[in-house]
């Protein structure tokens, strides 16, 4: 992880800081959401009475440049609970310097002292600088996700 890098649970402080990169976020995946998803999202993120969601904002210098959301849940071939990796999104000035990875492994490490050593996430296919991310730091499933 870089040196001058903190990454910092979600605090209901932390909103406007979080909602410039969510939003980003967003843009770059080219959706948007209601006003009302937002807030509600945010409330779930930033509050630890929802411990099955989780979020974390990487610092530098006093700028939020980085976030990531998770979502724990049960696991039908598990004993334990895993971790769904959801949302990661590193602002595009900060890129290069490892936050992306950092943030991955912070997870990683809050989900293994959690008794939950699974974490797992999705990507589109076409994203080729988060997959070459995702290529060194974790394993291709191979599996193809389908919605309805």
């Amino acid at each position: 992880m870089p040196s001058s890098i903190d990454i910092l649970p979600l605090r209901p402080e932390d909103r406007s800081a979080w909602e410039g990169l969510w939003k980003a976020y967003l843009a770059f995946y080219e959706t948007t959401l209601a006003e009302a998803v937002i807030d509600l999202s945010f409330t779930r993120y930033s509050t630890p009475a929802h411990g099955d969601m989780m979020a974390w904002l990487a610092w530098q210098n006093g700028r939020a440049i980085g976030l990531v959301h998770v979502i724990s849940h049960a696991h039908g071939w598990k004993a334990e609970p895993v971790t769904y990796l959801q949302d990661l999104f590193v602002a595009p000035d900060a890129r290069g310097q490892g936050i992306g990875a950092a943030l991955i492994d912070h997870v990683c490490a809050d989900a293994a002292a959690a008794g939950r050593p699974s974490v797992y996430w999705l990507t589109q296919s076409h994203n080729a600088t988060a997959r070459r991310l995702y290529d060194r730091v974790a394993t291709d499933t191979g599996f193809v996700k389908y919605a309805k």
